[in-house]
C-alpha cells in the first residue's frame, strides 16, 4: 500500500497518535518486580513459668479454604494441596510456639475433644509459592474470644533458589507475628484467670465422660462463657481417674504429632519444589494478563481512532485509519493469544499440583493393641480412640453411658 508523500503528523490527525499511545500501553508491562521480606523476630519468654500457669494448646487442622476457588475461573487453587498445607501451616506454628517457650503442651488437634486450654484455629485465604494469607481465631476453653487476625505475608524470590541454601520456611515471619500475638495476649492475662482456664478445660473434660458424677461443676452464662460452680474435692478417686483418662488421651494425640510431623517431612521437599515453580507461574501469570489486558485495550483504542479517521474526506487520513484499524486488530488477537497463554500456566500449575499430590500418602501408626492408618479420617480415627477410653473408664468405675 503507498502512502501519499505529503502524509504529514496534521494529515494523520489522531489515527496515529492513537495507533502510538496504542503500541506504547502494549509494552509497558515488562517489568520484573523482586520482593524481599525481612523476618520479624520471634519473641521467647525469658523467665521461667511455673508449671500450673502453663497453658496448653491445640492447634486444629486449618480450613484449606477451597471454597474461594469457585468464585474466579483463574484461581490458582488445588484441593490436594490446600488439603495437605491445612496440615502443614499448623505444623509450622506448632514448631515455632515450641521455639518461644511461652505455653505448655502444644500439639496440633483434629477437634476440640480433648478440651486444650487454648484453642487455635485457622482458615487459609491465600497460598500461591508467592503469598500466604490466613485468619488466625484464638480461643480458651472459658469460650472466650482472644482474637481473630488475619496474618500475610509475600516470599522473597531468594527464597527458593537453591545457591542461597536458606533453611528457614519462606513464610516464617507470619508464624513468628502469630506466635508473637499469642504471647502478648497470654501475658495480659492475671494469674487467677490462667488457673480458671486450666480448670474449665480440665471440669469439660471431665464432664465429657461422666455427667453423672460431674455435673454442676461448670456452668455457661447468658454470654456463653463457662464459668467453675464448684470444684471437687482433691483425692477424689473420680476425679483421679479423670486425669489417669486424660493422660492416656495426651498420649495418643501426642502419637498424631508423630503422624502429623512424618507427614510434613515426607511433603517438604516436594512443596519447596511445587511452592518455587508455582512462585514463579503465578508472577509469569499476572505479568501476563496486565499484558494481555493492555494489548487489548490499546487495539479498541487503535481500531476506534481508526475507523474515525478512515471516514474522513482526506485520502491520506482515510489511508492511515485503514492502518491504525489493521494495527488494532492485531493487538486485540495478541492480547487473546496473551490470555491463551495465561491459560497454559493455569494448567501448568494443576499439573504441579497433581504431582504433589502424588507424593503423599496415608501414613500407618502403631498404638498398643492395634495398628491404625491415618488417611485423611484423623478425626474419625480419634473419635473412635474416645470410644475406647470411655470404655476403659466404664469398666474402671461400673458407669454405663448411652452413646
Amino acid at each position: 500500500m503507498k502512502i501519499p508523500a505529503r502524509l504529514s503528523f496534521e494529515t494523520l490527525g489522531g489515527a496515529l497518535l492513537c495507533l502510538w499511545i496504542a503500541l506504547g500501553l502494549s509494552g509497558c508491562s515488562n517489568t520484573t518486580t523482586y520482593k524481599t521480606t525481612a523476618i520479624t523476630p520471634l519473641v521467647q519468654e525469658a523467665n521461667e513459668i511455673p508449671e500450673s500457669l502453663l497453658l496448653d494448646v491445640g492447634i486444629q487442622l486449618f480450613d484449606p479454604g477451597l471454597e474461594a476457588a469457585n468464585e474466579s475461573r483463574d484461581s490458582v487453587i488445588f484441593p490436594e494441596i490446600r488439603k495437605a498445607e491445612s496440615r502443614f501451616i499448623p505444623h509450622m506454628l506448632m514448631e515455632t510456639l515450641q521455639t518461644s517457650a511461652s505455653c505448655g503442651a502444644i500439639r496440633i488437634i483434629p477437634n476440640t475433644l480433648s478440651a486444650p486450654d487454648v484453642v487455635v484455629t485457622g482458615k487459609i485465604l491465600q497460598s500461591d509459592g508467592e503469598a500466604l494469607k490466613v485468619s488466625v481465631t484464638v480461643n480458651d476453653a472459658s469460650g472466650k474470644t482472644w482474637y481473630t487476625r488475619t496474618y500475610d505475608g509475600l516470599a522473597s524470590r531468594y527464597a527458593y533458589d537453591p545457591r542461597k541454601n536458606i533453611h528457614s520456611d519462606p513464610f516464617q515471619d507470619v508464624y513468628n507475628r502469630m506466635a508473637n500475638d499469642l504471647l502478648t495476649y497470654q501475658r495480659s492475662l492475671s494469674n487467677a484467670e490462667i488457673l480458671a482456664v486450666r480448670t474449665i478445660a480440665e471440669l469439660k473434660f471431665a464432664n465429657a465422660f461422666s455427667p453423672q458424677a460431674f455435673d454442676g461443676l461448670i456452668r455457661q452464662d447468658a454470654k456463653g462463657y463457662y464459668q467453675i460452680n464448684r470444684l471437687p474435692a482433691e483425692g477424689d478417686p473420680m476425679l483421679d481417674r479423670i486425669r489417669a483418662i486424660r493422660e492416656r488421651d495426651y498420649l495418643f494425640v501426642d502419637t498424631l504429632q508423630d503422624y502429623y510431623g512424618a507427614f510434613v517431612k515426607d511433603m517438604s521437599i516436594p512443596y519447596k519444589q511445587w511452592r518455587s515453580q508455582s512462585y514463579d507461574e503465578v508472577i509469569a501469570l499476572r505479568e501476563i494478563k496486565k499484558d494481555a489486558r493492555n494489548r487489548t485495550i490499546a487495539g479498541v483504542a487503535a481500531i476506534l481512532g481508526g475507523i474515525a479517521a478512515a471516514g474522513g474526506n482526506n485520502r491520506a487520513t482515510r489511508t492511515a485509519g485503514q492502518v491504525s484499524v489493521g494495527a488494532g486488530g492485531y493487538l486485540i488477537k495478541s492480547g487473546f493469544d496473551k490470555r491463551a497463554e495465561a491459560k497454559m500456566h493455569i494448567e501448568a500449575l494443576q499439573e504441579l499440583g497433581d504431582s504433589l499430590q502424588s507424593e503423599i500418602e496415608p501414613q500407618v501408626i502403631e498404638l498398643e493393641d492395634r495398628t491404625i492408618t491415618l488417611s485423611g479420617t484423623v478425626e474419625n480415627q480419634y473419635d473412635q480412640w474416645r470410644d475406647v477410653l470411655k470404655d476403659l473408664y466404664n469398666l474402671e468405675t461400673g458407669e454405663t453411658q448411652n452413646r
